[in-house]
């Protein structure tokens, strides 16, 4: 178990990493640390000093407090969830405008707001959503750099440890955390540059095969996914408008692209719980017709799960598909981590919600409208679940009708 001297050591590097690699900071840039829980102001701190190294202009700190975010859904009135403050989107705004970059730091209480009216999260989902429609859609066309990491913290640590005393728990998923995000190689920035190429190799020949469609097949599991036309299979780092290349998620396992929306057809059902607005969503199953979510079926969180998919029209389609083996070093570590950031890199996953334009060939330069045409979603929220498991066989299906397997026994058949 590491000792303080060792993690101040750790988060050090961390910080460092997430600063070079993660958002890739340049000279005079303007920094946005998002989901900053008062409980890691030691790396945050670490992370703001490491980016002003890289020359940002300013670092700018949302900090979060778990105990006033969950007084806000107790006392606050019904009114509040139904809007988003304009100044929040504001602020958002100005980064993208000023070509800034946003670390956003993913650790959840997965039961933080266990027991409170599923109206009043949705209420405010659905508001941050629509607030900030359009710093989503510049996130997802690439236009600025971006990149969601993590943090061990206490509430979290002893949900994915239940067995171990606080700060062992704390201690424990600190150490899965650096491992996840490959801090614990020798040189930390060069094990991500193969990590990477790695990765592209994979897209490359998806890319290449240019599959019509996807089929699935795994225990609750059969499903047809059409692909664009245009699709694009990519992986881990990704360009911006400046063409800076970062890291957008890390850790990743992932090579992703977006369904047709009017092309899925089947049901599919989860292989992980769902971790989504302070609550668990699992065991659930989806059906779908012609693209469309027509049936939510789900042993726990139900109601939340319908909410979420009730969100906008585009909620009830899909806007990525994402293939991870699982033999994954995060699936291999059989920790379940309550966090879709790490669950969905140990497992293939789809999301329910918007899709990414860079999805598609010259999405990044299309308007929304041009991007619908092209079959990709358009929806306020962007939900990851997964639906791997090592019973899952994929098959890709060409133009002319050539099946081609992707996975067999839920990894890469190639």
């Amino acid at each position: 178990m590491s000792t303080t001297l060792d993690l101040n050591a750790q988060l050090e590097k961390y910080a460092e990493l997430i600063v070079r690699v993660g958002v890739n900071v340049q000279p005079g840039q303007p920094v946005l640390i998002n989901g900053a829980l008062l409980e890691l102001a030691p790396l945050v701190r670490l992370i703001a000093e490491k980016a002003y190294e890289a020359g940002a202009s300013d670092v700018h700190v949302d900090w979060v407090d778990e105990a006033l975010s969950r007084l806000k859904y107790e006392k606050a009135a019904d009114e509040t969830f139904t809007r988003f403050p304009e100044w929040e989107t504001i602020k958002r705004h100005e980064v993208v405008q000023n070509n800034g970059v946003v670390v956003s730091i993913s650790a959840p209480n997965p039961d933080l707001l266990k027991g409170i009216k599923a109206e009043r999260i949705s209420n405010y989902q659905k508001a941050a959503g629509t607030g900030l429609r359009e710093f989503r859609r510049a996130i997802q066309a690439d236009r600025i750099s971006w990149s969601v990491v993590s943090a061990s913290t206490k509430n979290w640590a002893t949900k994915v440890f239940p067995g171990e005393d606080e700060e062992t728990a704390v201690a424990k998923l600190w150490e899965a955390i650096f491992q996840a995000v490959r801090l614990n190689e020798e040189d930390p920035v060069k094990a991500w540059d193969e990590h990477n190429a790695n990765l592209h190799a994979k897209s490359d020949w998806l890319n290449e095969k240019h599959f019509a469609k996807l089929l699935y097949r795994a225990p609750g599991t059969e499903l047809s996914v059409e692909l664009p036309e245009k699709h694009l299979w990519v992986a881990a780092s990704s360009v911006n408008a400046q063409g800076t290349p970062f890291m957008a998620n890390m850790p990743t396992e992932e090579v992703f692209t977006v369904p047709n929306k009017n092309g899925v057809n089947g049901y599919v059902s989860s292989t992980k719980p769902l971790s989504y607005g302070g609550n668990i969503i699992d065991g659930f199953k989806l059906t779908f017709e012609q693209g469309r979510i027509v049936k939510v079926e789900a042993e726990q969180g139900q109601e939340i799960l319908q909410k979420l998919v009730d969100s906008d029209e585009g909620s009830h389609y899909l806007g990525e598909v994402a293939l991870v083996p699982h033999q994954s070093p995060i699936s291999r570590s059989n920790v379940l981590f309550l966090n879709t950031l790490f669950d969905e890199n140990a497992s293939n996953h789809f999301a329910i919600g918007s899709g990414y334009a860079f999805n598609v060939k010259g999405g990044k330069e299309m308007s929304p409208e041009e991007l619908e045409a092209c079959g990709v979603n358009a929806s306020i929220t962007h939900v990851d679940f997964m639906v791997g498991s090592a019973e899952m066989d994929i098959d890709g299906v060409t133009a002319d009708g050539n099946v081609v397997p992707v996975f067999r026994e839920g990894n890469w058949a190639f």
